[in-house]
């Protein structure tokens, strides 16, 4: 195995697959990344078994060959060689040498025998999504994914398709959000559930031009963005029935300016902080929104102009549960839906059906 290539490249490729490397696992094999060399390519592969990626960078291949490098040290040592074109030869001793300019360096290898396979995905059945709708998608939801290991199912987002449209589901126990995207096409009908931190990695990969196509098969979804391919184990399990948690009629709703009420909460929350319980009161009345947070050294006020139907209503909210759904939402007026004080608030805009986030109230003191 010999090949040269470009330090950058390497060192940017190296950084992609490491995603995939395992932090906790008994197995060294894990902590690898495969190198396979032939035909002008170099390919990449990390794995920690629940996700597997593949990249493909461009190397001038004088022998074909594979061996598996120490990920972290390898990724780590590259990453001090990006001005650098690298020259890497596997010897005898399954010793990886890397030399550029005047200077080497060698690498102890791990045993190639050793590395999983990865896994062979039909591509009969897939989605298609234009890649800035997917990141949307994805980000309007990951936020309220489950952080716990108490309820694993809601470690994973929801992914929904009918026809040519897409609905993405989180769920923390606390805070339900719902993203719909138009697809490009569809092969069939999907309802899969996909690790929520996996697919936040997919999503940083994206740029927005062109379309990604998500391949469906067995328990595996594989998603090809072309030079690099990440396929991920699906959540076995049944996932909540989120229809019967979002109210379908409301008492009072209030139309706002989804830029001043997260203004307005994100100064509230400074004092609320304080306190280590994030708590912000609102008070409805009329036309106006009165929130209100208060701690042991001080108390603040912020009142904004809103539309109103139906009835007055003082509710409290964790302030960062609101932050962070706001910081989501890209559209000027939304909607804030309420029942009752003890009831949670249903959150959509104020045109269209992108999203509805829903949001549990808190016991103020």
């Amino acid at each position: 195995m010999k090949f040269r290539c470009d330090g950058l490249e390497l060192s940017e490729a190296i950084s992609v697959v490491s995603k995939a490397i395992s932090n906790k696992t008994t197995s060294q094999i894990l902590e690898g990344i495969k190198m396979v060399c032939a035909d002008d390519k170099l390919i990449l592969t990390a794995t920690d078994l629940e996700m597997s990626i593949e990249k493909t960078i461009r190397a001038e291949v004088y022998n074909a060959g594979e061996t598996v490098v120490p990920g972290r040290l390898f990724g780590e040592y590259i990453r001090k060689l990006t001005n650098e074109q690298i020259l890497c030869e596997l010897n005898e001793k399954n010793q990886l040498k890397i030399s550029y300019t005047d200077s080497e360096g060698c690498i102890q290898c791990m045993e190639i025998n050793e590395f999983p396979s990865l896994k062979e995905i039909q591509k009969d059945n897939f989605f298609e999504i234009n890649k800035e709708d997917f990141k949307t998608l994805i980000n309007n939801v990951f936020y309220a994914v489950a952080q716990d290991d108490s309820r694993p199912i809601l470690k994973g987002i929801l992914i929904e398709t009918n026809q040519n449209t897409i609905k993405a589901v989180a769920v923390d126990g606390c805070r339900l959000s719902i993203s719909n995207k138009n697809l490009v096409m569809s092969t069939a009908d999907f309802k899969i559930i996909v690790p929520g931190k996996n697919l936040n990695e997919v999503v940083k990969m994206l740029d927005n031009e062109g379309t990604v196509k998500v391949f469906i098969h067995s328990n595996n979804i594989m998603i090809d963005l072309g030079d690099t391919i990440i396929i991920n184990r699906l959540i076995d399990g049944q996932f909540i029935n989120y229809r019967q948690i979002v109210p379908k009629d409301f008492s009072t709703v209030v139309t706002i300016n989804r830029e001043q009420l997260e203004d307005a909460i994100d100064r509230a929350s400074v004092l609320s902080k304080i306190d280590k319980n994030n708590l912000v009161k609102f008070d409805i009345k009329e036309k106006n929104l009165m929130l209100t947070s208060n701690s042991e050294i001080g108390n603040t006020k912020e009142n904004i102009t809103v539309g109103v139907k139906g009835n007055d209503l003082n509710i409290s909210f964790n302030s960062k549960y609101f932050s962070d759904c706001l910081r989501v939402i890209d559209n000027p007026y939304i909607k804030m839906n309420f029942n009752s004080p003890i009831q949670p608030c249903v959150i959509t805009p104020c045109e269209g059906n992108d999203f509805v986030f829903l949001i549990l109230p808190v016991k103020s003191r």
